[in-house]
């Protein structure tokens, strides 16, 4: 991996995939179990934006994953599959 590839950069709008592609184990309003992988995150609205983006309810492990051109590729699908890559790899 090239240092290109670690930089961070702005979430996409409207992407949504670090909220459906990996599992999330702990407390989400609404999830009080968390989500599997794969699972759409209840606090994702229809237009794939956080509802608790900001606040303080939303998991520590949302708040500490970064947007990377790594992960995020160029568009949606890419991001997904990166992230379903990287729950395979760490299940």
């Amino acid at each position: 991996m090239n240092d290109l590839n670690k930089v961070f950069v702005e979430c996409r709008l409207g992407c949504g995939a670090c909220c459906i592609a990996p599992s999330i184990s702990s407390p989400i309003p609404g999830m009080p179990e968390g989500k599997p992988a794969g699972v759409r995150c209840i606090q994702l609205t229809e237009d794939n934006l956080c509802k608790i983006f900001r606040s303080h309810l939303r998991p520590a492990v949302c708040s500490s994953l970064k947007p990377s051109q790594e992960m995020c590729g160029d568009n949606n699908q890419a991001a997904i599959d990166y992230l379903d890559e990287l729950e395979r790899e760490t299940s």
